[in-house]
């Protein structure tokens, strides 16, 4: 069985898709059939851009993105790390306080 190839579309395509399906005449089914995309992918598309703006669809990982955002990025991770080792810890203290009871 043979997979098919997975398609990617450039920002500025899906930016394209989106604003037809809001034309009033159109909706996301009629614009996905007219341009020959699987359906469900511009209501996808619709949705990422309401939900991140302008960071939406930026490309192939964080090469596309501004120096601040770059930096945001940098710093949420740092930050789930944080988090993460301090709960470990947290679970560690207490298994250990538990064992020398």
């Amino acid at each position: 069985m043979s997979r098919k190839k997975r398609c990617t579309y450039s920002a500025e395509f899906k930016r394209n898709a989106i604003a037809l399906s809001k034309e009033p005449d159109k909706n996301p089914s009629i614009v996905e059939q007219s341009l020959g995309i699987p359906s469900g992918l511009v209501s996808k598309w619709r949705r990422q851009e309401y939900n991140k703006g302008t960071l939406a669809f930026p490309g192939k990982g964080i090469a596309a993105l501004t120096d601040d955002q770059k930096r945001i990025v940098e710093l949420e991770k740092q930050l789930r790390d944080a988090d993460m080792e301090r709960e470990i810890l947290k679970k560690a203290l207490h298994i250990f306080s538990k064992a020398s009871k």
